[in-house]
């Protein structure tokens, strides 16, 4: 038999408008029937209430934090306050240590998995990366990054927050990463306005809510189609660096091998040997081109007065129609689709030839973004954009990536930093592919129609180089000449760091 959900209403800042509050809840409850429980975040006694909020103010009564679990199983954590800088905090408010200590006390709890809910004054900082928009509020500087740490500890599955007199849900988040750890429960975010606003901003929000201890544990971690990835990604990364390593260094090198159909993976040790199987691997022979291709090397198509470094196996080459002059493209010398296709002295010089890109963009104040689309193409094509590194950071480019995917419903997932994209797309399949000067990759297996030229639009984007006009390269064509030049000065340039000029 199923466990009957809890009807709960949360309100905003109630700044002693009491009757209003109450008066508005008879009214709900007349309407909609019974609620089982009212939640208030923010400011609750406001400046009228000055005996009542006195008694907080001077430490007689205390609310700091703490943990409520009720007889039904619920479970909700609860910040008191805003946040204070000085040790001992004022008793209206919170400090690290605060945090430090809710955080100890519910993480040492056995198979602790999260809390129902999480209550706090401020909002997290950070709350709408990866988000849709929260309005007029600049999500990056408003609110607490204690509370987001909290948060990001705690993964409430609800999490309701006020102060800024302004009503935002942001879209649910996950609280695991894809294909590294196993799925867990979503997280929303809820921020409410104050009681009785003249704008009409929504300050109460009804919902109802099942125990996570008495959830099936199939049905607690279903992701909802319009999830996101964890905003508080850089909290949580941090948190495991402070972890011991999985591999201990006397032990064999770990490789991870992923089965997206199960969005987990299974780790083996890395010996250079495979099971069952001690022939040397034959070196892949590229297939032939069915059909005329323009990046063949020995292709007569091919525009050589653009090529400007050749390796023994790989060459560099501006691309047509560039986003920037110094927009260039990785591509194999031989006949390759993809780079899951490549054998393995190809990927030997790709990767060299990363290397030297990312050293000679640095040399130039850049940071580089490298995609591929593999997906109505016949010949890979690595696509290399230089990014100033006064116009953004590697997070706003990934977070750029993310969230104009998810405009357009399309899944773009990260995956292990130090894992390979052959371990996780199959030659043949269709996918679009993202790494970042930092080693991140993102990924996304197209499953049906998928934009050309999503990666140029992304990093064209006012957010980014604010470049809309140039996403489509056929409206960036330049005369050969133009062309010619552009190479040759390109080639100069990274004359230092072609290692091909040195083999």
């Amino acid at each position: 038999m199923s466990a009957v959900p809890l009807r709960v209403l949360a309100c905003g800042d109630v700044e002693g408008r009491l009757e209003a509050l109450f008066g508005r809840v008879r009214a709900i409850q007349g309407k909609s029937g019974r609620f089982d429980m009212l939640l208030c975040v923010g400011n609750f006694f406001g400046s009228t209430s000055e005996t009542e909020w006195a008694e907080y103010r001077t430490g007689a009564k205390k609310g700091r934090r703490g943990l409520y679990s009720g007889t039904s199983g619920l479970q909700i954590a609860y910040l008191s306050g805003t946040e204070s800088q000085d040790e001992p905090a004022p008793a209206y408010s919170f400090s690290a240590k605060d945090v430090t200590e809710l955080k100890t006390s519910l993480l040492s709890t056995p198979n602790f998995k999260g809390v129902d809910i999480l209550l706090t004054s401020p909002w997290p900082r950070d709350v709408g990366t990866f988000a849709n928009s929260a309005g007029e509020i600049d999500t990056k500087k408003c609110g607490s990054k204690l509370v987001s740490d909290l948060a990001a500890s705690l993964k409430p599955r609800y999490h309701f927050a006020a102060l800024e007199k302004a009503y935002y849900e942001r879209l649910p988040y996950r609280n695991h990463t894809v294909l590294q750890e196993t799925p867990q429960h979503v997280s929303r975010f809820i921020a409410l306005a104050d009681v009785g606003n003249t704008s009409k901003k929504k300050y109460l929000y009804a919902f109802s809510i099942v125990p996570m201890s008495l959830m099936d544990p199939a049905e607690l971690v279903k992701q909802p189609q319009d999830v996101t990835e964890n905003p508080y990604q850089k909290l949580r990364k941090e948190a495991q660096k402070t972890k011991a390593p999985v591999c201990a260094e006397e032990e064999p090198a770990c490789q991870f091998f992923f089965d997206l159909s199960k969005h987990q993976g299974k780790k083996r040790p890395s010996s250079g040997k495979e099971s069952g199987n001690s022939q040397p691997k034959q070196a892949k022979k590229p297939p032939q081109p069915t059909g005329p291709c323009w990046f063949c090397l020995a292709s007569p198509e091919v525009e050589k007065h653009l090529v400007v470094s050749i390796g023994t196996h790989c060459y560099l080459a501006l691309a047509k129609g560039g986003l920037l002059p110094d927009h260039v493209l990785i591509l194999p010398i031989g006949h390759y689709q993809s780079v899951v296709d490549l054998s393995s002295e190809v990927v030997e010089e790709v990767t060299k030839y990363k290397s030297a890109l990312k050293e000679f963009f640095r040399s130039k104040g850049k940071r580089y973004v490298l995609f591929e689309r593999n997906y109505r193409s016949q010949h890979l094509q690595l696509q290399v954009i230089p990014v100033p590194l006064d116009h953004c950071t590697t997070e706003d480019i990934k977070e750029s990536f993310i969230s104009q995917a998810q405009e357009q419903q399309i899944e773009l997932l990260e995956i292990p930093e130090h894992s390979d994209i052959t371990q996780v797309a199959q030659p043949g399949t269709p996918y679009f592919y993202v790494e970042l000067d930092t080693g991140e990759k993102l990924f996304h297996r197209i499953r049906g129609r998928f934009p050309l030229h999503f990666g140029r639009e992304v990093l064209a984007s006012e957010a980014l180089l604010a470049l809309p006009q140039r996403a489509d390269w056929r409206r960036c064509e330049a005369e050969r000449a133009e062309e010619a030049a552009q190479a040759r000065a390109f080639r100069r340039d990274f004359q230092p760091f072609d290692f091909a000029l040195r083999a």
